[in-house]
């Protein structure tokens, strides 16, 4: 059992969810669990830990939430997949609100530890125009290029956070997600990243037999994606690592989107038709995590293949589908 208090900020969230359950399942008992969605709205609510619903953007509730606390974890932020990114860049900017404070307030409470969850969205997008993409290293994320709103505000918060640890001795460490996916998060309403919408359409097709979905872009565009699983275990070993600067936590396992289509229709054992939406928001053309760095200081790597993970998150979609749009019900 760890009883030092730990914060986890966007615990409401799917990637935040998931950190506070691998920490209870390690033995930590001391949790304080924040995000700024009603309980009922939270993807796992946890009933081990403190569960407090606060808005992280404003100082008092920074200062509240870092007391008493040993390290605290920052997954807050207001995002979503590719359309809601584009579409809002404004929104997903204010978050630089949240990191400000957390910082200040994890200073003033003489927190040991931060940890920032940074985005692949920070790379140059000069170096992503192809689909036959080279893996980015993290010296790529400069010259600075990064994606628009989303992207700038993670890299202006990876430097925050380097000078909160320059300049007033705060351990802080920053990873940059690569497409992270799996059970227990959005899959519909239009913030649900391309995994799950993917899953979703599939899953749609399969149980109204109408085999068409809707692809954006033009399915050529090249991704990595990192399951959920390895991305909580990744946080812990950065987190309570010795590597200073922002690195890489992503799978490097690439696939196009019609690759991932295909896979998800195996999955369903259906054939599926393609109507590309070439008009749609769709990214860059090509990413890839290079996790030579990773490797080097840890000696580790997401390594849960694509095909196990999709199929775990297609079985959890599909009875979430199911219980909302065919529930059974009894005479």
């Amino acid at each position: 059992m760890n009883n030092n208090l730990i914060v986890i900020a966007g615990a409401g969230g799917f990637i935040g969810g998931h950190l506070v359950r691998y920490f209870e399942d390690r033995g930590y008992v001391n949790i304080r669990a924040i995000d700024i969605k009603p309980l009922d709205e939270w993807y796992q609510v946890s009933e081990v830990a403190e569960n407090v619903v606060a808005d992280l953007s404003e100082i008092t509730a920074c200062h509240a939430a870092c007391r008493g606390a040993t390290e605290v974890y920052n997954l807050a932020a207001d995002m979503g997949g590719m359309g809601f990114i584009e579409n809002n860049k404004a929104l997903c900017m204010l978050s630089v609100l949240i990191n400000t404070h957390l910082l200040m307030a994890a200073k003033d409470a003489g927190v040991s530890r931060y940890f920032y969850a940074s985005s692949a969205c920070v790379y140059n997008a000069s170096k992503q125009v192809s689909e036959d993409v080279t893996a980015l290293k993290e010296e790529d994320a400069y010259p600075a290029m990064p994606e628009d709103g989303y992207g700038w505000e993670k890299l202006f918060s990876e430097r925050m956070c380097r000078h909160f640890r320059e300049d007033f001795g705060l351990i802080t460490r920053v990873a940059r997600f690569h497409n992270v996916y799996g059970p227990e998060g959005t899959w519909e309403g239009g913030r649900e990243k391309a995994p799950a919408a993917i899953c979703r359409k599939v899953i749609t097709a399969k149980h109204t037999g109408e085999h068409q979905i809707e692809v954006w872009g033009d399915g050529k565009q090249t991704r990595s994606f990192m399951y959920i699983d390895d991305c909580v275990q990744g946080i812990d070993r950065i987190m309570h690592s010795e590597i200073l600067e922002p690195i890489n936590l992503g799978s490097s396992e690439l696939t196009s989107i019609n690759g991932l289509v295909d896979m998800v229709g195996e999955i369903a054992g259906i054939d599926i038709e393609r109507n590309h939406l070439l008009d749609a928001p769709k990214g860059v053309n090509g990413r890839n995590s290079d996790n030579s760095l990773i490797q080097d200081y840890l000696g580790w790597e997401p390594s849960i293949r694509l095909r196990d993970g999709m199929k775990r998150t297609f079985d959890w979609i599909e009875s979430e589908y199911l219980e909302k749009y065919q529930p059974v019900t009894t005479a």
